[in-house]
C-alpha cells in the first residue's frame, strides 16, 4: 500500500477539486538551494488551505536540515499523520492527501483534533495530511532545543496526539513540552529519511496499537484510522511525500540551530530522557520511543502558563510500547529533527549562555542610573581633570626656581596640534595614538621630575645616559638616613609615582580623544581659535610674570634631550682621547716632586666644605670663628697655612668625581668620565709620590663599604675601609664613624709607626656629609677607645628625618658639621703633627641647593698647612691667602688645574705621554 501519496489536485476544505495542479515530481525532487530539504510553512491566512510549495524531497539516506518558520509565520507541517495546533483556537487544520479535505473546524472543538478527543483519521495511503491553519505550531518532529545553560539538544521525537490541546495565544505551554515550546511534534513521518549509524528503530512492537495516545487524549471515532508512527522503511509506490513538502509562505526561515554535542545532550537526557529543560514549567513523562523532548530555548515562555494536569503513568505507559532511549549520537540529527517554530514574539532566552553580557563596572554603572546629575557631575570634573593634568604636564618645568604659578598659565602648542589628531583619526589609530602620546608624555614628566631632584642635589640635570648608577647610592643614603622600612616605603612610593605618570597621561588623552571625536566640529572651531590666540601672543611677546604664554616647551625639551645624548656620545670618545695625552705620564719617579722628599703627606677631603659655608650669613660666622681659632692654634704650635679656591667638578653629591678630578688632572664630572680615567694609567697626584718608590701610600677610606677597584688608580698600597678601622660605635646618619674618630685610628693604625720611608696618606672625612643629623661632638682624644664613646651623642642628636626636608635646620647642621670636621684636622695636626708633617685639605663639592642656595657656585677651600716654611715659599707665586681662610678675592683655579701646578711647583718634571 504505498504511502502519502496525493491525487494530481488538491481540494478544499469540503472536498471540493480546487484545480491548481500540484507539483511534479521533478519539480519536487529539485534539489534545495542549501543542498538539504527545508520546512515548509502554512499560510498566514485562514481559513483557506494554501498551496503548497515545491520542495525536494531528500535521498534516502540523508540527514535533513529543516528550517524554522520566521517568527509570525505558521510552523513547519509535520510528517504525514500529524496534525498542526492552532492556539488561536484549539484545533488542528488537516490537509488531505488522497482528494478529500476536511471541514475546518470549530473555534474550540473539531471533528479531527479537539479537547474532546476527536481525530480525523489519517492513514499511510490515501490518507489525508493534517495543515496548520494561520498561526498555528506545527507538530513535526522535534526541533533542536537549548537546554537549561543555553546550549542546542537534540530531541527525540514524540508520538502525534489522538487530541490537540489547545494552547493559549499569550504563550502557555502544553503537557509535556519543555521550556515553553509550543507543539508537539509527530515521528510519523512515512518518508523517513535513513538513521543514522547507531539509532534505534522506535517503530511499534508487533501487536502494539498503531496509535500513541498521550495522556488524557480520547479515543478515535469509530471507523477512523489511526494516526500512525511508523518508523518502517516505505513500501513500494509512488514518491512518499517529504518533510519539506507542506506548503510555504513568509520568508525563508531560519536555520535550525546546530546540535549540542554529546556530553550536553546526555546531561539533558539521564534517565532514558525522562527530563525535561531546567526552566520548564513541568515534567515530561517519556515519549512513545523512550525519546525525551526537550524545549527549545528560544521560545520558551514563562514558567507555569500550562495549568493542565500532566498525563497519567499508567496512560503514558500504555501509550508507548518501548521506552529505551533513543542512543542516536547528539552529533548527528536524523530527518526528525526540525527547528522549533514559534509564532510568538522572540524573547530573550532565560539561559546563561545567551544572557547580555554584565556591563563593566555594574555597580559604578548602578550608581549613575540611580543619581543620573551627580553621574553628570563627576563625568565633567573627571574630564577637566583629565585635562588640566595634559596641560600641566605639557609645561612642567625642569629647573626647582620655575615652579611658579605663571609657568602653568601658558598656552601649549603641543597640545592644540595633538587635539587636532586625535579628532580626525578613526577609532583604532585613535587608540594607537593614545597609548604613544601618552606614554610619550609620562616619560617626558618623568625626566622633568627628574631634573628637578638632581638640580636640587647636583645642580645639574639627569643625564639618560650616565646616571642610572646613581640610584643605587641614592637607595643607600635613604637606608642611612630613614632606616630600612622609610627606605622601602619612599622606594614603594617612587614606583607607584613612576606607574601612575605612565598610566595616567594614557587613560587622560583617551578621555579627551573620545570626547573630541564625538564632537569634531566644536574641536575644530575651538582649535582654531586658541591657535590663532598662540600666534597672536607669540608675535606679540605676551608675557606674564616674565613666562612667555605662547610655550612649546615639549618640543624644546625633547630637542634639548636629543642633543645631551648625542653630546654625551660624543664627549665619551673624546675624553678617552684626551686622558690619553699626559704631561707628567712619562717622567721618570726620580723626577717627580724631589723637593718633598722625607716630608710626611697628608692629602684630606673634607666632605661637602664649599665656599657656602665662609659666605652664607647663616652659616659662615661659626666657621670662620673655628678656622680663626684654628689658625691661632696651628700658629703657636708652629704651622703656616696658603689658602685659595678651587672649582670643583660636581656640585651637592658625587664627591668621588671631585677626587678623581683633583688628583688626574682631568675635568670628571660624570659618570663616564670617571669609568675612563679610573680604568686608565693615567699618574694622579697620589700616585706620583707611589711611582718615585721614596713613600709607602695608604689610604683611610671610613666612607668604602664595598670593594673599591679604584685603589691601583689612586696608587694606594694599602686602604682601611670603614670595617678595617676598628670602630664600634653609632653610624651618625650616612657617615659611618666620626671624624675625630677616623684620625685617631689613622694615627694608631699607620702615623704613628716608625718606618724607613715617609708616609703620603690620603684621607676622606666624612661627618659632614649630608643630612647633616646627627652630629657628633669632639671628645677627648684619649677617650675615643673603639668609639662606644660617640652612643650617648648619637642618641641625644637631631633626628635625620626632620633635617632631611628643613632649609633651616639643614644649614644649621651643616655648619656645625663642618666646624666639627674642622675642628678634628687641626686638633690632629696640633696633636700629631711633626716638622715634616704636610697638609693639603679641600671640599670636595659644594653643600646641595637646599643649603647653598640656587645657582650657588661650585668653589671649594684648599689649603696648605707646614711647619717648613720652605714648602709654603715654593707656592708663594700662587697668590693664595695666609691662613686656613681663603680670601673672598683670592685666586679661584679649576680643580683639574692643581695637579699640573702641584708636580710643578715642588720640581716635577714634565715628560708627555701621548
Amino acid at each position: 500500500m504505498p504511502l502519502n501519496t496525493r491525487s494530481p489536485q488538491t481540494t478544499d476544505k469540503a472536498g471540493e477539486a480546487t484545480g491548481e495542479d500540484l507539483p511534479t515530481e521533478e519539480e519536487r525532487q529539485t534539489p534545495d538551494p542549501e543542498g538539504t530539504p527545508a520546512d515548509a510553512d502554512t499560510e498566514a491566512s485562514a481559513p483557506t488551505a494554501s498551496a503548497p510549495d515545491t520542495e525536494p524531497v531528500p535521498a534516502p539516506g540523508t540527514v535533513p536540515h529543516p528550517r524554522p518558520s520566521a517568527q509570525g509565520a505558521a510552523g513547519p507541517e509535520s510528517a504525514s499523520g500529524t496534525a498542526d495546533h492552532d492556539p488561536a483556537s484549539g484545533t488542528a487544520e488537516p490537509e488531505a492527501s488522497s482528494g478529500a479535505m476536511e471541514p475546518e473546524p470549530s473555534s474550540d472543538s473539531a471533528d479531527l483534533t479537539s479537547d474532546s478527543g476527536g481525530t480525523d483519521p489519517t492513514s499511510n495511503s490515501g490518507s489525508t495530511e493534517p495543515e496548520a491553519t494561520p498561526g498555528t505550531t506545527g507538530r513535526g518532529p522535534r526541533p533542536l532545543t537549548a537546554d537549561s545553560e543555553g546550549g542546542p539538544v537534540t530531541t527525540k521525537p514524540k508520538a502525534a496526539s489522538a487530541a490537540a490541546e489547545p494552547t493559549s495565544d499569550t504563550g502557555a505551554t502544553e503537557p509535556g513540552s519543555a521550556s515553553g515550546a509550543t507543539g508537539r511534534g509527530s515521528a510519523s513521518d512515512p518518508a523517513e529519511p535513513e538513521a543514522t549509524p547507531g539509532a534505534t528503530d522506535h517503530s511499534p512492537a508487533p501487536g502494539a496499537p498503531e496509535s500513541a495516545s498521550i495522556s488524557g487524549a480520547p479515543e478515535p471515532e469509530p471507523g477512523s484510522e489511526p494516526e500512525s508512527i511508523s518508523h518502517a522503511e516505505p513500501e513500494p509506490g509512488p514518491e512518499p511525500k517529504s518533510v519539506s513538502d507542506a506548503p510555504e509562505s513568509g520568508p525563508e526561515p531560519e536555520r535550525a540551530a546546530e546540535p549540542e554535542p554529546e556530553h550536553a545532550l546526555a546531561a539533558q537526557t539521564a534517565s532514558g530522557g525522562d527530563s525535561v529543560a531546567e526552566h520548564g514549567p513541568e515534567s515530561a513523562g517519556p515519549a512513545p520511543g523512550g525519546r525525551a523532548i526537550s524545549a527549545a530555548a528560544e521560545s520558551a515562555g514563562p514558567a507555569g502558563t500550562d495549568d493542565r494536569p500532566p498525563a497519567p503513568e499508567a496512560d503514558r505507559a500504555d501509550s508507548a510500547p518501548d521506552t529505551t532511549p533513543d542512543p542516536t549520537p547528539a552529533t548527528a540529527p536524523t530527518a526528525e529533527v526540525a527547528a522549533a517554530p514559534d509564532p510568538r514574539p522572540a524573547a530573550a532566552p532565560a539561559t546563561e549562555q545567551t544572557a547580555t553580557p554584565r556591563p563593566r563596572l555594574p555597580r559604578l554603572r548602578a550608581w549613575g542610573e540611580a543619581h543620573p546629575r551627580a553621574a553628570r557631575v563627576t563625568g565633567v570634573a573627571v574630564t577637566v581633570l583629565a585635562g588640566a593634568f595634559v596641560v600641566a604636564a605639557l609645561l612642567l618645568p625642569s629647573k626647582p626656581e620655575s615652579l611658579k604659578f605663571a609657568a602653568f598659565t601658558r598656552l601649549p602648542m603641543e597640545a592644540l596640534t595633538f587635539a587636532v589628531l586625535l579628532a580626525v583619526l578613526p577609532r583604532r589609530p585613535r587608540l594607537t595614538a593614545t597609548w604613544i602620546g601618552g606614554i610619550t608624555l609620562g616619560v617626558l614628566t618623568l625626566l622633568n621630575l627628574l631634573d628637578i631632584g638632581f638640580r636640587e642635589y647636583l645642580g645639574r640635570g639627569f643625564d639618560v645616559i650616565l646616571d642610572w648608577p646613581l640610584f643605587p647610592d641614592g637607595y643607600s643614603y635613604l637606608e642611612d638616613t630613614l632606616g630600612g622600612t622609610g627606605a622601602v616605603g619612599v622606594l614603594v612610593a617612587v614606583l607607584v609615582i613612576a606607574a601612575a605618570l605612565l598610566l595616567v597621561p594614557v587613560l587622560a588623552l583617551a578621555r579627551l580623544g573620545g570626547l573630541m571625536a564625538r564632537h569634531r566640529a566644536t574641536t575644530t572651531r575651538t582649535v582654531l581659535v586658541l591657535s590663532l590666540a598662540w600666534m597672536i601672543c607669540t608675535a606679540l611677546g605676551l608675557r606674564i610674570d616674565g613666562v612667555p604664554v605662547a610655550a612649546e616647551r615639549t618640543v624644546h625639551t625633547v630637542q634639548a634631550r636629543s642633543d645631551s645624548i648625542r653630546e654625551t656620545l660624543r664627549d665619551e670618545q673624546e675624553f678617552a682621547r684626551t686622558a690619553g695625552v699626559d704631561a707628567f705620564g712619562g717622567t721618570p719617579g726620580s723626577e717627580l716632586v724631589p723637593d718633598l722628599r722625607g716630608k710626611d703627606m697628608i692629602f684630606t677631603f673634607i666632605e661637602s666644605y664649599g665656599r657656602t659655608a665662609l659666605e652664607d650669613p647663616e652659616i659662615a660666622p661659626g666657621v670662620e670663628q673655628t678656622l680663626a681659632d684654628s689658625t691661632k692654634a696651628l700658629t703657636e704650635a708652629g704651622f703656616q697655612a696658603k689658602s685659595g679656591w678651587l672649582t670643583s667638578a660636581t656640585y651637592g653629591a658625587g664627591s668621588w668625581l671631585g677626587h678623581s678630578t683633583f688628583l688626574s688632572g682631568l675635568w670628571v664630572d660624570n659618570q663616564s668620565r670617571y669609568r675612563t680615567v679610573t680604568t686608565s694609567d693615567r699618574l694622579t697626584l697620589t700616585k706620583a709620590f707611589q711611582k718615585t718608590g721614596d713613600w709607602d701610600t695608604v689610604g683611610i677610606m671610613p666612607g668604602v663599604q664595598k670593594g673599591w677597584p679604584e685603589q691601583r688608580f689612586h696608587g694606594l698600597d694599602k686602604v682601611y675601609n670603614a670595617f678595617q678601622l676598628g670602630y664600634q660605635g653609632p653610624k651618625f646618619s650616612w657617615s659611618t664613624m666620626p671624624d675625630q674618630y677616623t684620625l685617631e685610628a689613622y694615627q694608631q693604625l699607620e702615623h704613628s709607626k716608625k718606618r724607613d720611608k715617609p708616609l703620603m696618606s690620603e684621607i676622606i672625612l666624612t661627618s659632614s656629609h649630608q643630612p647633616w643629623a646627627p652630629v657628633p661632638k669632639m671628645v677627648g682624644w684619649d677617650e675615643l677607645g673603639n668609639g662606644s664613646v660617640f652612643d650617648a651623642i648619637e642618641k641625644a642628636g637631631t633626628d635625620p628625618k626632620d633635617v632631611i626636608a628643613d632649609s633651616t635646620l639643614s644649614k644649621e647642621g651643616y655648619g656645625r658639621s663642618i666646624q666639627y670636621s674642622l675642628t678634628s684636622l687641626t686638633q690632629f695636626l696640633e696633636r700629631y703633627g711633626t716638622d715634616d708633617t704636610v697638609l693639603v685639605f679641600l671640599g670636595d663639592h659644594q653643600p646641595i641647593s637646599r643649603v647653598s642656595g640656587d645657582h650657588a657656585s661650585r668653589d671649594v677651600p684648599c689649603t696648605v698647612v707646614a711647619k717648613d716654611p720652605a714648602v709654603l715659599d715654593k707656592i708663594a707665586d700662587w697668590g693664595w691667602s695666609d691662613g686656613l681662610r681663603p680670601a673672598q678675592d683670592a685666586p679661584v683655579w679649576k680643580m683639574s688645574s692643581f695637579r699640573d701646578r702641584f708636580l710643578t711647583a715642588y720640581g716635577s718634571t714634565p715628560h708627555p705621554k701621548s
